[in-house]
């Protein structure tokens, strides 16, 4: 997490948020699927071969744990960001052990019944920069003074 403090005033429409790279192991994975609780045993998940059977081109990140992943790129930005909703659409598989750009810029800024919020676009890229998973969060930061 970042010692950076930003505040609604501080922040501007197109302002960027990251990038942040990130690569998920075939160990984050196992351990994100055990306390998940998923399927036990090799599953699209964890096996590559389970994964290829299925007609995946290799085992891939569950999308909750990529929904986690991608939620770095927001509260990463500021050490006193509060994330109120996020809202992702999965257009790629995200694939063990690549390493991914997490993005985001501000879409909108205003104050919504007293509460400063902010949108912002939010995205990963895989390596060729194709966007496989997309979405809008809001976002909430202190009015200073």
């Amino acid at each position: 997490m970042t010692e950076k403090e930003l505040y609604f005033k501080d922040v501007e429409l197109g302002d960027d948020l990251g990038p942040v790279e990130r690569t998920v192991t075939d160990e984050q994975v196992q351990a994100f699927v055990e306390i998940w609780g998923a399927e036990s045993g090799p599953n699209r998940f964890t096996s590559e071969q389970v994964a290829i059977d299925e007609g995946l081109p290799g085992a891939i990140v569950p999308g909750a744990m990529s929904i986690g992943i991608l939620s770095q790129v927001i509260t990463g930005w500021s050490s006193n960001v509060t994330l109120r909703t996020l809202d992702l659409m999965f257009r790629q598989m995200v694939r063990h052990d690549v390493a991914y750009q997490l993005k985001g810029i501000v879409t909108d800024k205003d104050v919504v019944d007293g509460q400063p919020q902010i949108e912002c676009d939010v995205w990963m890229e895989g390596p060729d920069a194709t966007r496989l998973v997309i979405g809008k969060a809001v976002v909430t930061l202190p009015i200073r003074g």
